[in-house]
């Protein structure tokens, strides 16, 4: 059963090793992430139709499920799957390891939050602009006309209606683990 977006369902277990993965990280980074609380993990070996980014409450064990874009350059045929991350400046894509929740501005999609890439796989996060932000490409509503997402440049694009809730569940300095299980 798929969860609606902003819903609370218990954690998936297909998602269990790329948790244990997250957490991992966020004791590797313990000096450069402020909040220990909530963490998301994105799991992209799941297609963009699938809730696969999870933003759980470590206390509580409670999960929050959204729909997120990948990058155009990680899909280039646009079939829906990641098929591969890249770290590199102008690829377009999508890539994997820990970030940590940056400040809030407003650019070309509305309020966005710059990402810091925390490891060798995405420390051009900044360089590259990867940040969480709302986009129409990312809403629900693609899903039965189009099967999947829309593609962002490399960024997690989210729902444009779902996106104050990730900005309310994540906020500043808090993990966000994005890779394929």
């Amino acid at each position: 059963m798929q969860a609606r977006p902003g819903s609370v369902p218990a954690a998936p277990k297909e998602h269990a090793p790329l948790v244990k993965e997250a957490l991992a990280a966020l004791d590797r980074h313990d000096r450069l992430i402020r909040h220990r609380d909530r963490i998301a993990v994105v799991d992209f070996s799941q297609p963009s139709s699938e809730m696969r980014m999870q933003v759980l409450d470590l206390a509580s064990g409670e999960t929050t499920n959204f729909l997120v874009a990948h990058g155009s350059g990680s899909d280039p045929g646009h079939t829906g799957f990641l098929q591969r991350f890249s770290n590199k400046p102008n690829s377009n894509a999508s890539s994997k390891g820990a970030f940590v929740t940056a400040n809030y501005y407003v650019g070309k999609h509305g309020r966005s939050q710059r990402l810091l890439g925390l490891d060798p796989t995405n420390n051009n996060a900044l360089d590259r602009a990867i940040v969480v932000h709302g986009a129409w490409y990312a809403n629900a509503d693609m899903l039965p006309a189009h099967g999947k997402l829309g593609r962002s440049q490399g960024c997690f694009a989210v729902g444009e209606r779902e996106l104050a809730r990730v900005f309310d569940l994540m906020g500043e300095g808090r993990l966000i683990y994005a890779a394929r299980a």
